[in-house]
């Protein structure tokens, strides 16, 4: 088979999409375009909720807003491409459009790993260390926190596409995913990807290893914290702070390392395609979700917002 390298005729790749069956084209877009619809109402709702209300300018919610932030985006890099394919006749990406959604896709999905660990490691002082909370997680430490967070997702999207732009693709361009992912475009490549795969497994382990040690850690602390908690109250309200957090954090390494720390046989294509859905589309749709039905506190602001705005609607038309 012809070999072409990336700075020569390599002009764009073909994505295979989800599905190949034509009669479940048009109700996956609707499905699908419901899910990024939730979503970016829902992450850009929190993030407003969050600017518009001076109480939640805590170092929780700072980390909430963040994780509201690469969530929208997150989803913004992923679907409404996909969404163009179930549309499509021919689902086309360009090279340089493939490399730069590879990018911000390894750069999102990285910082929501460490963002994931910023906000588990502030419950920990919290929970344990309330005293010296807001000395602890003062604005150059959240400051500080966060810069390390988008850090760790630059320096692992910086890996990924530069070991990915080095490797020759040979002249079957078609990519089986609906998305350019890692993996599918090792499998196009007429070199060796040994050092790719070896990157994958390193970069991989570390960005949830790191983060899942921290978390694994900070909750360990905070579970024994609350079991010297005498009132029944008291470990219910310490439990409640969390609970949005663990759920979270489950659903997002679950599905990110059963999809990347297994060997590739276990899975077809078809279904590790299905099985990635869970983590680049749902789990954004979820997450605000998550920390609003079950957070008082932004439900309260959610009720002030509204009231504000319907004070301002009614002074208007009077």
């Amino acid at each position: 088979m012809r070999m072409v390298g990336e700075n020569s005729s390599v002009a764009e790749f073909i994505l295979a999409g989800l599905t190949d069956q034509p009669g479940l084209q048009l109700p996956l877009f609707f499905l699908f375009l419901g899910f990024y619809m939730v979503t970016v109402l829902g992450n850009l709702g929190l993030i407003t909720l969050i600017g518009l209300n001076s109480h939640l300018h805590t170092p929780m919610y700072f980390f909430l807003f963040n994780l509201s932030f690469i969530d929208f985006f997150y989803s913004t890099v992923i679907t409404p491409k996909m969404l163009l394919g179930f549309v499509s006749k021919k689902n086309t990406i360009s090279y340089t459009g493939c490399m730069t959604q590879l990018f911000f896709f390894v750069f999102f999905v990285v910082s929501e790993c460490f963002i994931l660990s910023a906000m588990a490691y502030d419950r920990y002082v919290a929970i344990c260390h309330p005293l010296v909370y807001t000395a602890t997680m003062s604005p150059l430490v959240c400051l500080c926190l966060l810069l390390g967070v988008y850090g760790m997702g630059f320096f692992g999207a910086v890996v990924h596409t530069v070991c990915m732009v080095r490797l020759t693709f040979c002249d079957n361009h078609l990519v089986d995913h609906y998305m350019c992912e890692i993996l599918p475009l090792l499998e196009l490549s007429c070199t060796s990807t040994h050092v790719n795969v070896l990157v994958v497994f390193v970069v991989v382990g570390i960005n949830v290893g790191v983060p899942a040690v921290t978390i694994f850690i900070s909750y360990a602390l905070i579970l024994s914290s609350i079991l010297h908690i005498r009132s029944t109250e008291g470990r219910f309200k310490a439990f409640s702070t969390c609970g949005s957090h663990i759920t979270a954090v489950s659903l997002f390494f679950g599905s990110g390392a059963f999809m990347y720390l297994k060997p590739s046989s276990l899975l077809p294509m078809s279904q590790e395609k299905v099985s990635s859905l869970f983590y680049t589309t749902v789990v954004p749709m979820l997450n605000p979700l998550i920390y609003s039905l079950r957070n008082r506190d932004v439900q309260a602001a959610l009720q002030r917002t509204l009231s504000r705005m319907w004070f301002y609607w009614r002074k208007g038309k009077s």
